[in-house]
């Protein structure tokens, strides 16, 4: 199973974007570390952006392109259509539900077992969560020191598209976000535009 291996603080400088979310990943960033930092053809600009956004969600580029593809046949702008399809995968909601602090952990629960899907184990990191899907820890999982403080620590919940129940150690997928909900500072419609030609 192919994964993103970089070491994370250094993509971040790289790209000029804390992508991992770590709060210490942009503190050795100096001014011209950043590819952002250079002047950038609008090509370069598009590049850096669909790295940006790919580094966002740890997928790969075979993957990214046909996620991009599927977009594109959607009725909704391709950017956002992108985004939402990239914001259901369960290595992201086990994120943004607060049972890791990080994506890379979240892809581990998942792989591990120890993630549940409207009660049934899910090990696929890419698994496409639907709307109405409750997301929650397995029982033996939840005596996990680790993975209980994740998630306590992180309640109460700040996504307006997801519900938190601390009691039960799930939370559920109530619907797809807005763009502005999504806390990625990424200009989609460049990523678009980089794939307009080859896709």
């Amino acid at each position: 199973m192919a994964k993103m291996m970089k070491p994370r603080f250094k993509e971040c400088r790289r790209l000029g974007l804390n992508v991992c979310g770590h709060p210490k990943a942009m503190n050795r960033a100096k001014k011209g570390t950043s590819r952002g930092d250079k002047k950038l053809s609008a090509y370069g600009r598009q590049l850096l952006e669909k790295q940006r956004l790919r580094a966002y969600y740890g997928v790969m580029e075979k993957q990214f392109l046909r996620y991009v593809r599927e977009a594109k046949k959607s009725n909704e702008l391709t950017g956002y259509a992108l985004i939402k399809i990239l914001e259901s995968r369960l290595d992201n909601l086990v994120y943004r539900l607060g049972f890791a602090t990080s994506i890379r952990q979240a892809r581990q629960m998942v792989v591990h077992g120890h993630i549940m899907v409207n009660g049934n184990k899910v090990d696929i990191p890419s698994y496409r969560v639907n709307v109405g899907d409750t997301i929650s820890l397995k029982e033996s999982s939840r005596n996990v020191e680790l993975f209980r403080e994740n998630f306590l620590s992180s309640f109460p919940n700040i996504y307006p598209y997801l519900e938190k129940d601390g009691e039960s150690f799930s939370g559920k997928f109530i619907r797809f976000p807005e763009r502005e909900e999504v806390p990625i500072e990424i200009d989609d419609q460049l990523v678009v535009e980089f794939y307009s030609s080859t896709v």
